[in-house]
């Protein structure tokens, strides 16, 4: 979204970095780098070379790696950050939510007893629940899961959100889900399995956020957009 109003932004030259997990991501409308810098030195070297002015962290709340990286490489280059953060979701009367600091508390939060998990992850992250083969699970990605989970039972689907709270109830209906295990990404794209799970009275096992850098951050990408109007503006009063 915010690499789409920028597009439109004469005054600004965008490049949108991604980091190449998904094998086929959307179009996007200005240039586009994928894969990694090379940790923080290798990203400061970038915004250096590249002779970058701004450097935007828009990345996933959980990807804290690259967010350390990206505030590391800023004090390194002396380029301006700013984290563009949407507010995590808030638990509301009726939910259900177990949260836990790790995938492996999560697999552990399941017990013992055989249930029909939803797998509300990325598809490198879900490994860990092959240590419990009792449950039945139903992973959704955006890629396919290859090589498949470890276990005897499991159900794979194939997906891009945004999901509706409606689609998500008839999905946890349909393949009978007893729980549901997820990130607290925040936004209204990935909200609907929780509205679907309050609904219906499942269980959330919430996956709490990362502790990420303190750094100047905004909640929307009107906030960002804003926040640059403003650095133009007074780079163009200091004659910049």
């Amino acid at each position: 979204m915010l690499a789409g109003r920028l597009a439109d932004r004469r005054h600004f030259d965008v490049i949108l970095s991604l980091a190449g997990r998904t094998a086929k991501p959307l179009a996007q409308p200005v240039p586009v780098r994928v894969g990694g810098f090379g940790g923080a030195e290798g990203l400061a070297s970038y915004l250096r070379d590249a002779e970058i002015d701004v450097l935007i962290d828009a990345t996933h709340p959980y990807a804290d790696a690259i967010s350390m990286n990206a505030a590391h490489a800023a004090a390194l280059s002396g380029v301006p950050l700013i984290a563009l953060r949407r507010p995590a979701w808030e638990k509301v009367p009726g939910d259900q939510w177990i949260e836990v600091e790790t995938i492996a508390a999560a697999v552990a939060a399941l017990g013992a007893v055989p249930r029909r998990v939803f797998l509300a992850l990325g598809r490198n992250e879900i490994t860990p629940f092959a240590a419990a083969p009792e449950h039945v699970y139903l992973v959704r990605s955006v890629d396919p899961v290859d090589p498949p989970l470890a276990v005897p039972h499991a159900i794979y689907l194939t997906a891009r959100g945004p999901f509706s709270e409606a689609d998500d109830r008839a999905l946890l209906e349909r393949h009978r889900i007893d729980v549901i295990v997820a990130k607290n990404s925040g936004g209204n794209a990935t909200y609907g399995k929780i509205a679907a799970a309050r609904a219906l009275h499942l269980p959330v096992i919430m996956l709490k956020r990362p502790v990420l850098p303190e750094v100047e951050g905004v909640e929307s990408v009107d906030d960002v957009l804003a926040w640059l109007d403003h650095a133009v503006t007074s780079a163009a009063s200091r004659g910049v």
